[in-house]
């Protein structure tokens, strides 16, 4: 027997950007964040989830599902959250790191009722450079020009991220 479950429409609403705590993610084991609050007022920076030495796999899982955690409890709570969505990787490591740290945010953001968006990485590079394909370099020189002194390009490209989302309503504009 097939059964269709209801699920509510969770992504962000149009207007709904302008005026709430959102936070813009680059997954990786280096995880690019930024981050706009209430106020208005925009922070960024890098989180790392490198396993320790003694950790087990799913260490940096658990360290990320808190720090989530506490970015919500210190800064929110957050109404919606975009993210970079990745569909090649360099390699099969940096394909199941993304995996995981996607799930864990998906499923944070479930269990909590936040939406959720991923952002294809030609669309964020497209509008922060005029080109699709920008390398490292020029994401992070868009971010210089628009103000921030990223660390690395995983923070330029939340930047990137956050800037778009806020720009185009989440893509709705």
């Amino acid at each position: 027997m097939n059964q269709t479950i209801s699920m509510p429409d969770l992504r962000p609403q149009p207007g709904r950007v302008s005026a709430s705590c959102i936070l813009a993610l680059d997954l990786g084991t280096t995880t690019g964040w930024a981050l706009r609050g209430h106020d208005g007022l925009i922070t960024s920076g890098t989180a790392s989830f490198r396993p320790g030495r003694f950790d087990g796999g799913g260490m940096r899982y658990l360290r990320f599902t808190n720090w989530l955690g506490e970015i919500d409890r210190l800064s929110g709570p957050i109404s919606a959250i975009w993210f970079e969505e990745v569909r090649r990787h360099a390699g099969t490591d940096a394909a199941h790191i993304y995996g995981g740290l996607m799930a864990t945010l998906t499923a944070w953001a479930e269990l909590r009722g936040v939406p959720y968006q991923g952002v294809p990485v030609g669309t964020i590079k497209r509008h922060a450079t005029g080109k699709g394909n920008a390398p490292k370099e020029a994401m992070i020189a868009a971010a210089k020009a628009k103000g921030f002194s990223p660390a690395d390009d995983n923070e330029a490209d939340a930047i990137a991220i956050l800037l778009w989302a806020i720009e185009t309503n989440g893509g709705v504009a």
